[in-house]
């Protein structure tokens, strides 16, 4: 009897726990995209794109080889003809009639462009528009019919791991589906002022470009457009908001005018942050106001920390220019600055930046003591090509100071010290000897073309 309940008791047990097994997997297979119902759903509005560009054949300098020259002329050897260079890449149809999204890259300079649908049909295409900085071209095919469109998602609510899938043309092999998740966000990889991409590790491929990364609702959230040699299963896309944001401007006039502040701005470390007054490392501070910009005329100074921008939080310095550049142009935009340890709030009227003008640039962190200084000669200043013939030089950062850690050079120049403008050694000597032990030295200091702060902790 004893042995009859055991095998019961066993058998219970063993039924629970597979009962638990099957459940878990049912409930993952569940949590699971359908990959195969989403790339049948996507794949008609995806596109393979294919360029070619007439290359003029190297013209030979006459009298550089004389025996070359008789040798043609004796045998009549064939004149050079124009050669084709080829490039191959993907896009998206967005509209029913016709209008697709791929990379600027993918179409630059192409005298002839293909665009081939999933159907096998192909049409002639023709840019309509392209923004440069954010690698973006605007195509149009003319088609009899509705074409099937790929839908627009929200980039902005991406998030770090969840699924996505990238259709695309990689290495010309025709359509090809990957998927993978997201695996970073706001991504600077150094290609353009704007950069904040979506990192992926779905396989993306030379041919991929200008191909979309969709979500598990079948929507586009990003334009796959870069890769890393380096880094093997690592690619990166466009967020797809920032493609919305400039398109009614390709179809309108095939080109994207941006809004200009006028600022140099640096990131806000730790340091820098406690000598602002500010808690926590967040904003953009104002190394430089251009003279004639929009911020100046505003009244933005030296020394701001952006905070907010037209409503938009600034967490980090790389948000600024990404941020005005999609305000409209001639808007009032409201700027929230921390000056002089508490918050106020400016008025800009943004302008239109201009060829020449420069977007919102960055600057590098620096400073800390162990300083050796020397008082700016205008002997000095000359060697230096520096524009003013007073100030104090930085001549030595001892090793491992506070100074060097902080990241001051040899040839910067001191320009103020916590708000006082510095001109002889002896401003430098009692702007220093002012600060208390535990406080920070707060250090505005020309280096080359650039200005920025830099925060030394005094101990």
């Amino acid at each position: 009897m004893q042995t009859r309940v055991a095998v019961l008791a066993k058998s219970l047990v063993l039924t629970l726990l597979f009962g638990a097994l099957f459940s878990g997997m049912a409930q993952a297979a569940a949590v699971l995209p359908d990959f195969a119902l989403l790339a049948k759903k996507l794949k008609p509005a995806v596109v393979n794109i294919s360029t070619s560009k007439n290359i003029a054949p190297q013209k030979r300098h006459p009298g550089t080889d004389p025996f070359q020259e008789y040798f043609e002329k004796f045998f009549e050897a064939p004149r050079q003809h124009a050669q084709k260079q080829r490039n191959l890449g993907s896009g998206f149809i967005i509209s029913e009639d016709g209008y697709l999204i791929t990379n600027n890259h993918v179409v630059s300079g192409a005298d002839e462009i293909k665009v081939k649908l999933s159907d096998g049909r192909e049409f002639k295409g023709e840019v309509k528009g392209r923004d440069e900085k954010l690698d973006i071209a605007l195509v149009r095919i003319e088609a009899k019919g509705n074409l099937p469109v790929a839908p627009l998602g929200d980039s902005d609510k991406t998030e770090v791991g969840e699924w996505v899938m990238a259709i695309g043309n990689p290495f010309g092999l025709g359509q090809t589906v990957t998927a993978g998740i997201v695996s970073a966000q706001g991504r600077v990889i150094g290609s353009g002022p704007y950069d904040d991409y979506i990192q992926t590790d779905a396989s993306i491929n030379p041919g991929n470009s200008g191909g979309p990364l969709f979500n598990t609702k079948g929507e586009v959230i990003g334009i796959n457009t870069a890769i890393l040699a380096s880094g093997q299963g690592i690619g990166f896309a466009i967020p797809v908001n920032m493609a919305k944001a400039i398109l009614p401007q390709l179809k309108e006039t095939g080109k994207v005018v941006r809004a200009w502040l006028g600022v140099s701005v640096q990131p806000v470390t730790q340091e820098l942050a406690k000598s602002f007054g500010l808690e926590g490392e967040r904003g953009a501070l104002v190394a430089e106001v251009l003279p004639n910009s929009p911020a100046e005329k505003s009244g933005l100074k030296e020394g701001d920390i952006i905070l907010e921008f037209d409503g938009h939080p600034i967490r980090e310095m790389a948000e600024l220019p990404r941020t005005v550049a999609v305000t409209p142009v001639g808007k009032k935009v409201s700027v929230l600055v921390q000056r002089d340890n508490r918050q106020e709030t400016v008025s800009v009227v943004v302008e239109k930046l201009k060829e020449g003008d420069s977007v919102e640039e960055g600057t590098v962190d620096g400073d800390r003591l162990g300083l050796k200084v020397m008082e700016l000669t205008p002997e000095k200043a000359q060697q230096m090509r520096l524009q003013v013939d007073k100030g104090v030089v930085v001549t030595d950062v001892q090793t491992d100071s506070l100074a060097e850690r902080a990241g001051m050079q040899q040839g910067d120049l001191i320009r103020e010290i916590n708000g006082v403008r510095i001109l002889t050694l002896a401003d430098y000597t009692k702007a220093v000897a002012a600060v208390k032990k535990g406080s920070y030295l707060k250090v505005r200091l020309q280096r080359g073309r650039s200005l920025l702060y830099v925060a030394i902790p005094v101990e």
